[in-house]
Formats: C-alpha cells, sequence, structure tokens
C-alpha cells in the first residue's frame, strides 16, 4: 500500500474532511483496462485536468468549474452502497486534489483503492494499487515512480514506444508494464501487438469496456 502522506492530527484531517471535491460521475461497472480487467468497481471521477491530451476521451471533465461539488463522506457512502472489489478513482487528473482524507475513509470501510493518473501532480492520499499513464505533454512528478503497481502508456505511433521505455526504466521492477493502442488511432493495434512479441517484459491493454459497449 503506497503511505506518501505524512500522518495528520485529527483537527487537520477533519478540516479537509469538510472540503468537497469536483465530481464528473460516479458510476459502478467493471474495470475495463489493465491488470484488473473485468473486475468488479465504483469509479470516482474527479474533474480537473491539466495534461490535455489531444485525444482525450473524457475532456468534459477538464474544467472543475463545470462541475458539482460533492461531500467525501457522501462519495464513501455511495461506494459502500455498490460493493465492489475495488473503487478506482480517476480524472481529469485526480492528482490536482489533496486525496488524503477521501483514500483514508474509503480504506476505514474496507474498500481496496485504485489510482488511475498520469502522474503530472504529486502524489496525495493511501492507495491500494497505483496505475499510471504518463504523458508527454505533461511528464510525471518524481513522487509518482516509486509508488507505480502498474504502468500503462498509451501508444499512437512508433515514437512513444522510446517514450514507454523511458518511463519503465523509473518505476519499481515488480511494477507491470502495459501498452495501450490509442483508441481512434488507425495502425496503434499492429504496432503495440508487434512491440509486445519482441520484448516480452511488455503486455498489451485493451479497452474492453469500449468493446463490450459499457462506461
Amino acid at each position: 500500500m503506497t503511505s506518501p502522506t505524512a500522518t495528520q492530527s485529527p483537527a487537520a484531517l477533519s478540516s479537509k474532511a469538510s472540503s468537497p471535491l469536483p465530481i464528473v460521475e460516479m458510476f459502478h461497472s467493471i474495470q475495463g483496462e489493465g491488470s484488473w480487467t473485468g473486475t468488479n468497481a465504483f469509479f470516482i471521477r474527479l474533474a480537473g485536468c491539466d495534461v490535455g491530451c489531444p485525444w482525450c476521451d473524457t475532456k468534459h471533465s477538464w474544467n472543475p468549474k463545470r462541475q458539482p461539488q460533492r461531500e467525501i463522506d457522501e462519495l464513501v457512502a455511495a461506494a459502500q452502497a455498490a460493493n465492489p472489489q475495488i473503487v478506482v478513482i480517476t480524472g481529469g487528473e485526480p492528482l490536482m486534489h489533496d486525496l488524503t482524507v477521501l483514500t483514508q475513509q474509503l480504506q476505514v470501510e474496507g474498500l481496496q483503492v485504485h489510482l488511475e493518473t498520469s502522474g503530472a501532480h504529486p502524489l496525495s492520499g493511501n492507495f491500494d494499487w497505483v496505475t499510471c499513464s504518463p504523458k508527454r505533454f505533461k511528464p510525471p512528478h518524481p513522487s509518482i515512480y516509486p509508488h507505480v503497481s502498474e504502468l500503462k502508456v498509451v501508444i499512437a505511433d512508433e515514437s512513444d514506444l522510446e517514450w514507454a521505455e523511458q518511463q519503465a526504466a523509473q518505476v519499481p521492477p515488480t511494477a507491470v508494464k502495459l501498452l495501450q493502442p490509442e483508441w481512434e488511432t488507425p495502425g496503434s493495434q499492429e504496432i503495440v501487438f508487434s512491440y509486445v512479441l519482441k520484448h516480452s517484459e511488455w503486455r498489451v491493454s485493451l479497452q474492453t469496456h469500449k468493446f463490450l459497449g459499457v462506461q
């Protein structure tokens, strides 16, 4: 479990707990990507992102001012009610927000907490699994790399493979390394499949939720 945040006083935690977070959506589905594909999952999608990927499929999440603020207690209650195997905190870029209290409260309720991040901001919160999907537009903050459980690099063209290897050199040797074809880029699947066949340390990640037609 990652624990980058120092222990804080009850008063400090109480103050943070009263601060709502901008939420794009919460939904109960399966994890569609990566090592946990097919797992019963509850997703909390936070608003706000300053990475700016041109092929992002959740651009509506970029502006936090356009999304409602939700209390942390409400988020935890919704996750509990879904009774998932994992709770996935995603975005946008979720690390634009302090996730300390949210993750602690979810774990107090016995929920396994996963993070999906570009790594562009310093790590906050306590996680059972960290998926880092680094972007060249805004590379990961150095605090992220030691905590990465899974490296997932989106591949649109051959040049992205070099970026993937540069990122792989900075994560723990135990991290799962995944290459994911960019959904709307012709030829990206062939690039990924061919590379993985020649480099056995990498795996293929597909967006299975899109194939299944589910959220």
